[in-house]
Order: structure tokens, then C-alpha cells, then sequence
């Protein structure tokens, strides 16, 4: 009865939906991790030498706005250690997310993820302070966004940390997805808005005030988006959910990866590359 169950149409549909979803998935995360390292590698050929031949007061003469306040000394440290926590935590991330080192490195995977969360909860507050305190571009949407994101990072660690104490593996790695989402909420923001600009481009910016409609949304699609992806792709991974429905999931990711592979060449070309040759 088992064997004739599983030569059915409905079950081989169901099976091979699954692999497609699953595909989707592995597909969106390489791209993503190798479109997060590239910015690692354009932080650290660009903002290492600003401030190891600078200063702190190399910062301003970067595009940062206001990356250096003359007389603000706790505002300059913390913009540093945001920048550099970022070469942590987006060059980090991904790699607790591959399940082969989860597995075959345990220790690895909690020392770093341990280094993680600290640098995140870190980078969070810092972000906090300078965007209450020195401003940024975007006006109150920019504000209200990157400060609700700050918020999603600190309660969204939290979780995965408690799941991890606790050692419910599953629910843990599901915050932990989660919390890669919103952590990397500043590499979307970038990719997302070089995919639009070279599509569209750019309808809805202001490249001189650096504002308008995208502008305004996409702050907080930068978080929205990347995080209802992961929730389509977790409903639809479920055993119960029929094959059409995974199917129809995986059509999703791999248009949402897509997208991205177009920003993250564009963010490659048009900001990260020529800033560091």
C-alpha cells in the first residue's frame, strides 16, 4: 500500500514540488552570501584604508553623511564600529546558515554565533544613537524604518538565543533566519535600490535631496520584503502543504532571486567597484 502510495501522481508531484522549493531556496542563499561578501570586500578595500590613514576624520570625506562631527567623539567611535562591526556580521552570517558547518562544526557555529549576536545587538544600538543623533538621509521614514529594524534585530536575537538555550533546535533556526534578515537589512537596501534605479531608473528618487516615494517604501521594504520571503518559503516547506503551493513558493524565490542578482551587479558596478579601484 506504501509503495503503491508513493508511485502516485499526486506524491511524485508533491516530491518533486519540494525540490523545487528546496532548490529555490539553496539558490537564493548562494547568491545572497556571494552578494553580501562582495560588499565585505568592498568595506574593507574602501572604509579600512579611510580610517587606518585617517582617522576618524577620514570619515568625512567619504559619501557617509555626516560621517565625522568635529568635538562628537562617542558619535565618531560609534559610526566607525558600525562600519567595521558590518565586515562581522554580513561576512558572518551567512555562514551560520550553511548547515554543513552547523553540522560538522558545532563549536564553530555556537562561538560564532555568539560573536554574532553580540556585534549585532552592538551594531544595533550604535545604529540607534546615530540615527537619533546625527540624522539620516530619508527623512522621518529613514529615522522611523532603520529604528524599527534596530528593534527587529534586538528581539529577533533574543528569540533565536532563547531557542538556542533551550536546544529547540527548529524554532531557533527559524529566528535565526529571521534575524539574518533583518541584520542584513542594510546590504537589501543597497541591492534593492540598484536593481530599481537600473530598471526604472530610478523613478520616485530624488538622487539630489535623496528622498521620494521608493526612497520613503523602500525603507521599510528593505526589511518587509526579505522577511515575508522567508515566511512563504517556511509555510510552504511544511509537510502538509500540497505540491501546487510549493511550486507556486518556489516561483517566488526564484523571481525575488532574480531581482536580486540584477541589484547586487548593479550595487557591484555602480557604487562598490569604483570606489576601491
Amino acid at each position: 500500500m506504501q509503495s503503491a502510495a508513493h508511485d502516485s501522481p499526486g506524491w511524485q508531484l508533491n516530491l518533486n514540488a519540494q525540490k523545487a522549493l528546496t532548490l529555490s531556496g539553496q539558490i537564493w542563499f548562494l547568491i545572497a552570501a556571494f552578494g553580501q561578501w562582495l560588499f565585505v570586500a568592498y568595506v574593507i578595500g574602501f572604509y579600512v584604508p579611510v580610517l587606518a590613514l585617517g582617522g576618524l576624520p577620514g570619515l568625512g570625506d567619504t559619501h557617509l553623511p555626516h560621517g565625522h562631527a568635529a568635538g562628537d567623539l562617542v558619535g565618531n567611535l560609534a559610526i566607525a564600529g558600525h562600519i567595521l562591526v558590518a565586515i562581522i556580521i554580513v561576512g558572518g552570517g551567512p555562514l551560520q546558515l550553511i548547515p554543513a558547518i552547523r553540522n560538522r562544526f558545532p563549536a564553530l557555529h555556537r562561538n560564532l554565533g555568539r560573536t554574532y549576536l553580540f556585534f549585532a545587538f552592538f551594531t544595533s544600538i550604535a545604529g540607534l544613537y546615530l540615527v537619533w543623533t546625527r540624522g539620516v538621509l530619508g527623512g522621518l521614514a529613514g529615522h522611523v524604518a532603520i529604528s524599527l529594524d534596530a528593534v527587529l534585530i534586538l528581539a529577533f536575537g533574543a528569540l533565536a538565543l532563547r531557542y538556542a538555550v533551550a536546544r529547540q533546535f527548529d524554532r531557533h533556526r527559524r529566528w535565526a533566519m529571521r534575524l539574518f534578515m533583518v541584520v542584513s537589512a542594510v546590504w537589501f537596501f543597497r541591492v534593492g535600490m540598484m536593481f530599481w534605479f537600473m530598471t526604472t531608473g530610478g523613478i520616485g528618487i530624488d538622487t539630489e535631496t535623496f528622498s521620494g516615494p521608493f526612497i520613503y517604501s523602500w525603507y521599510f521594504g528593505q526589511m518587509a520584503l526579505p522577511l515575508l520571503l522567508l515566511e512563504i518559503y517556511l509555510w510552504a516547506s511544511a509537510p502538509q502543504r500540497h505540491g501546487a503551493a510549493k511550486l507556486a513558493a518556489a516561483s517566488v524565490v526564484f523571481v525575488a532571486t532574480a531581482a536580486m542578482s540584477i541589484g547586487i551587479f548593479a550595487a557591484v558596478m555602480g557604487m562598490w567597484l569604483p570606489r576601491i579601484v
